[in-house]
C-alpha cells in the first residue's frame, strides 16, 4: 500500500473520486458538492484556519489503485477548550479492508500527535458540528443534506483500531401527513397565549439581528450545559447563513422572544440532497439551471432540523411547542413539504429526545462520534457520561 499527502491538483481529484467509486452503487448515498469539499481546505474560505491546520492523505495499492482517503486537522482555539487537547480526523473513506483503514489512522495520527494532541474525534467535520459529523451505524436510508452517510462496515474499520463511543447522535423522522399528539397542541396554544412570548420566523432583510439573536441564545444554552464550551461566533454564523442562502426557506427558521430577549429558535432547512444526488458533486452552469428548475418544481419534499437551542431559564417554558405550532401554520401553505428529519441529538440531552418523542416523532438513524486516545496515560470519559442512559 502507499500512502500519499495530497500536494497537487491531481491528488486532490484523487481524494474527490474515492466515495464517488465506494457508493457508485448506493442509492441513499448524496455526492457533496466538489467545491464545498475544496472549500473545507481553504485557508480563505475556512474560518477554521485562523487557529488551526489540515492536512489530507490518500491510499492507493501495489497496482496504483484507490483504497481510500483521510483527512486531519485540529484547532487550537476548540482544542484547548476540551478537557483534553483534541484534534479531528473526517472525511474519512474506504474499501472493507482492516489494514488499509488502519493505515490511515496510523498516519492521521501520527501528524495530530506531532502537532501536540491528545486525542482524536472522529470522523467529524473541520468546523461546526450542524454538518458532517459522526458516523452512520443505523439508519443506512435516504441522506439528510449535512448528515453523513456510511456503509455498514465502517463501524468495523474505526472500532477494530481502537476508537470508543464518545457520543451518540440520534435522528427522528416527522411524518407531517399525521396529526400531532393533543397533549403537545394543548401545550403549544397554553404557550401561544402567554402575552410575554413573542414568535417571529427569519428574513433577510433583519439578518444581522436574528445572527445576533442565535448567538445570544447559543451561548447561553451551551455554557451553563457543556463545560468545555468554544462559544459560537456571529462571524462563523453569518458565512455559514450566506453559503446556504441558496437553499434557505426564511419561513422554516423561526425565533421565540420571551420579555424581549431571545430565547429559543429552531432552524429547519429544505432536504436539497434531494437535487443534489443529480448532480455528482458538479455545480457547473447546467447543473445551477437544473437545480433551480427542480427546486421551483417543488422536487424538494423533505426537511431537515438543524439546530435548536433555548437559554437556560425558558428550557422548561414549551417555547418548542410554540415554535412547532408556528411550523405547522407554515406547512398548511406549503403542503409540498411531507416529511421532517430531526437530526441530530445527542444521547446525552434527554429533554429534546422527549419533546421529539411528544411531537410523534420516530428514531430512524443512529449515528456514533469516535473518541480514540493518541496519550494511553489520559483516561478515556464518554461525553456528559453523568447525563446518558444507555440502552
Amino acid at each position: 500500500m502507499q500512502i500519499k499527502e495530497v500536494s497537487s491538483t491531481r491528488d486532490f481529484k484523487d481524494f474527490l473520486k474515492i466515495p464517488k467509486t465506494i457508493y457508485k452503487n448506493d442509492s441513499s448515498w448524496t455526492c457533496s458538492l466538489d467545491k464545498e469539499i475544496k472549500n473545507q481546505f481553504n485557508p480563505r474560505k475556512n474560518k477554521f484556519f485562523d487557529d488551526g491546520e489540515a492536512k489530507m492523505w490518500i491510499l492507493k495499492d501495489e497496482r496504483g489503485i484507490l483504497m481510500g482517503r483521510i483527512a486531519a486537522f485540529y484547532n487550537a482555539e476548540k482544542a484547548a477548550a476540551e478537557k483534553v487537547l483534541t484534534g479531528g480526523i473526517g472525511f474519512f473513506e474506504c474499501i472493507d479492508d482492516v489494514p488499509a483503514a488502519h493505515t490511515l489512522f496510523d498516519k492521521a495520527s501520527e501528524w495530530l500527535a506531532e502537532k501536540g494532541m491528545q486525542t482524536i474525534d472522529g470522523p467529524i467535520n473541520f468546523g461546526e458540528n450542524d454538518a458532517n459529523w459522526g458516523l452512520l451505524v443505523d439508519g443506512f436510508t435516504h441522506q439528510a443534506i449535512g448528515m453523513p452517510y456510511h456503509l455498514p462496515y465502517y463501524r468495523n474499520l474505526f472500532e477494530s483500531y481502537g476508537f470508543k463511543i464518545f457520543f451518540k447522535q440520534f435522528s427522528y423522522h416527522l411524518d407531517l401527513s399525521k396529526e400531532f399528539p393533543k397533549r403537545f397542541w394543548k401545550i403549544a396554544e397554553w404557550v401561544g397565549e402567554k402575552p410575554d412570548y413573542e414568535f417571529k420566523h427569519f428574513t433577510w432583510k433583519n439578518a444581522d439581528q436574528f445572527i445576533k439573536d442565535t448567538v445570544h441564545i447559543y451561548n447561553k444554552a451551551w455554557a451553563d450545559f457543556k463545560e468545555d464550551f468554544t462559544p459560537l461566533r456571529e462571524e462563523v454564523l453569518r458565512e455559514s447563513l450566506l453559503k446556504a442562502k441558496a437553499i434557505l426557506d426564511p419561513e422554516l427558521i423561526w425565533f421565540a422572544y420571551h420579555k424581549e430577549e431571545p430565547a429559543a429558535f429552531y432552524v429547519m432547512i429544505p432536504d436539497v440532497n434531494q437535487i443534489l444526488k443529480k448532480l455528482n458533486g458538479k455545480m457547473h452552469l447546467i447543473n445551477m439551471l437544473r437545480f433551480t428548475y427542480l427546486k421551483k418544481k417543488k422536487t424538494v419534499n423533505r426537511i431537515r432540523a438543524e439546530a435548536a437551542g433555548a437559554i437556560p431559564r425558558c428550557q422548561n417554558l414549551g417555547l418548542e411547542s410554540g415554535i412547532f405550532w408556528h411550523l405547522n401554520e407554515v406547512m398548511k401553505h406549503k403542503p409540498w413539504y411531507k416529511e421532517i428529519e430531526l437530526s441530530w441529538v445527542g444521547d446525552y440531552n434527554p429533554k429534546m429526545i422527549s419533546m421529539y418523542n411528544a411531537v410523534g416523532a420516530k428514531r430512524a438513524k443512529t449515528h456514533h462520534t469516535y473518541r480514540y486516545m493518541i496519550d494511553k496515560n489520559i483516561e478515556f470519559v464518554r461525553f456528559m457520561p453523568e447525563k446518558v442512559k444507555e440502552e
